[in-house]
């Protein structure tokens, strides 16, 4: 295996300041103890020579860079915006450890320390996402020439895995990666090898390495008698690059439920390794089984997984009439299920609890109580309203201490913000998390940051966000601008409280990614004042807001006004 760090560094960062970060970085005695020194590279952008060439003597390493047109052709998980900015790539640190890692075993290094590898010399730099050209002579096969495994043959040495993602001090980041293998994803179903097509019997008898459930390695035992099974660990997502690492050489095949690429690991393994070292067999989802066995429309039923989430995200789809199916996590949801049914007012709705489906055990019944620990949770609606699905939720939604931001308001900051799927927004001051919550209630893939300074108030931030059907926002409790720090970079920003705070603005607009929307509402004077200011230099647009609620005065009514609230909205140009 072979290790790769990558780092990228301002042109103010010393040795010692990577240095620094590799002693921070986590299992770092383990990990740099793992293997030979001779084994490491180290690998930056081609402006850092001299910084990296000074590092990598120290250990004994060998360098390669690559410039940033080539670096910024490799797929991160953590771009930055801003770093792309100042060096023309969105990453240094990842793409540069992930583009040494897939080019290996044929790197082009331009520095070797004493008594280390020789180094290759002379070629153009490795291609981006696979293997580079030979360098000085055929490139060394690893661990044997590519072997097909149920698909097309994936080179060795093109996959490969970050083991430790960008860790970043004011002046460096590091990441680490490693060679991987391609992997094989065979779907299967509670009949297990039975069930199978061909192409997923053949994938799994040229094995090497099977990976799965300890439930999914029994369904297909016998079928790869010469493969080692390995059961997967808990938490399986952290574990799964050094898995794959210490597996490079081998032919892996991982087990799924059903259809890997819906809810399922398939998915995980194409974001990891990249969608072309991913070979999928699939089998017929649990969904597809449920809705056969129903009679319902596949393309009608919404669907909630509690297979590693909370349950709760049952409660946004809740709509009388409406049916829903829940991947269930273990035996103990459809009882779970019921009870948030019972909390919201559909306690009448049709249950049903479809068992082991495809499967020789199959079993189809209503006792939510005696379910068995593989199992679907069908929900043919019955109840009062559900939760609308625009902004602008009642304020009787939210549980609060006043901090709130009202529903006429929400509604048109929400529309300022202009949620997209996928998009991140930071909730800066979040109060009781009504923004923060309507944002994620926009579209399920909407992932937002509620930073609230008051720990009570943040507890009723995350209560706030299970009751309304979106669990997954993420709360950090502190005061902006200090809890903004190693906060990924947002699409849209809300600062509700702490606006006047020194600091919190420009922390908040550094960070915002290029064609993101950043929106202040103002409601005090001194708050009013510093947007003006913002605005003579920032531009953007201005809008006063004022609200009257009818309220009784006697036997009559008249109108009450709420305290008006001056908002400020500004689009930070988008990178060229």
């Amino acid at each position: 295996m072979r290790c790769v760090i990558g780092f990228g560094a301002r042109s103010t960062a010393t040795a010692a300041d990577v240095e620094a970060l590799l002693a921070d970085l986590p299992g770092a005695e383990a990990l740099l103890a793992d293997l030979p020194e001779t084994d490491y590279v180290l690998s930056t952008v081609d402006t850092r020579l001299d910084l990296a060439t000074e590092v990598a003597a120290a250990h004994g390493w060998t360098v390669t860079t690559a410039p940033a047109e080539v670096l910024a052709r490799v797929d991160v998980p953590n771009p930055s915006a801003i770093v792309a900015a100042h060096t023309g790539t969105p990453s240094v640190a990842e793409a540069a450890a992930l583009l040494a890692a897939r080019a290996y075993p044929s790197v082009r290094t331009v520095f070797t320390a004493p008594d280390g590898p020789a180094p290759a010399v002379g070629g153009p730099a490795p291609a981006v996402g696979g293997p580079a050209p030979a360098v000085g002579g055929p490139a060394r096969a690893v661990g044997g020439p590519a072997r097909a495994v149920g698909g097309p043959a994936a080179a060795v040495g093109g996959p490969a895995v970050l083991l430790v993602a960008k860790r970043a001090s004011a002046v460096a980041t590091v990441a680490v990666a490693a060679v991987a293998p391609a992997v094989t994803v065979v779907g299967i179903g509670a009949g297990g090898l039975e069930d199978l097509s061909p192409a997923g019997r053949a994938a799994i008898a040229g094995a090497t390495v099977l990976f799965g459930s300890e439930r999914q390695l029994d369904l297909v035992a016998g079928g790869a008698t010469g493969a080692t099974s390995v059961s997967w660990p808990s938490p399986l997502v952290p574990a799964l690059p050094r898995l794959l690492a210490a597996h490079h050489d081998e032919r892996v095949v991982v087990l799924a439920s059903g259809d890997p690429m819906y809810y399922g690991i398939g998915t995980t393994l194409g974001r990891l390794l990249g969608a072309r070292h991913v070979h999928v067999v699939p089998h017929p989802s649990a969904v597809s089984l449920a809705c056969a066995r129903l009679g319902w429309a596949l393309d009608d039923v919404e669907v909630v997984s509690a297979v590693g989430r909370s349950v709760d995200a049952l409660r946004r789809v809740l709509h009388d009439r409406r049916r829903v199916l829940v991947l269930s996590a273990g035996a103990g949801t459809p009882a779970q299920v019921a009870e948030i049914l019972h909390d919201t007012g559909f306690g009448a709705s049709e249950v049903t609890v479809l068992e082991s489906l495809g499967g020789p055990d199959e079993r189809i019944h209503h006792d939510v109580d005696a379910a068995g620990p593989l199992n679907v949770v069908a929900v043919d609606c019955r109840g009062g309203g559900g939760i609308q699905v625009v902004p602008g939720l009642a304020d009787g939604s939210y549980t609060s201490d006043g901090q709130l931001t009202k529903h006429e308001i929400r509604a048109v900051t929400l529309a300022a913000l202009g949620p997209r799927p996928g998009e991140l927004l930071w909730d800066v001051g979040a109060g009781s998390g009504s923004i923060a919550i309507e944002w994620l209630r926009a579209h399920r893939s909407c992932r937002a940051v509620a930073v609230e300074r008051d720990p009570v108030r943040a507890e009723r931030v995350v209560a706030n966000a299970r009751a309304l059907g979106v669990p997954q926002l993420s709360t950090v409790v502190g005061a902006a601008p200090g809890a903004l720090d190693g906060l990924q970079e947002p699409d849209a920003i809300f600062i509700g409280g702490g606006f006047t705070a020194a600091g919190v603005f420009e922390r908040c607009w550094s960070a915002l990614r290029p064609g993101g929307r950043l929106v202040v509402n103002a409601v005090t004077v001194e708050s009013e004042r510093l947007v003006a200011d913002l605005h003579a230099t920032h531009g953007g647009e201005l809008t006063r807001i004022a609200v009257q609620r009818a309220a009784p005065v006697g036997g009559f009514l008249a109108w009450r006004p709420m305290m008006p609230v001056t908002q400020w909205l500004v689009r930070k140009a988008a990178w060229k």
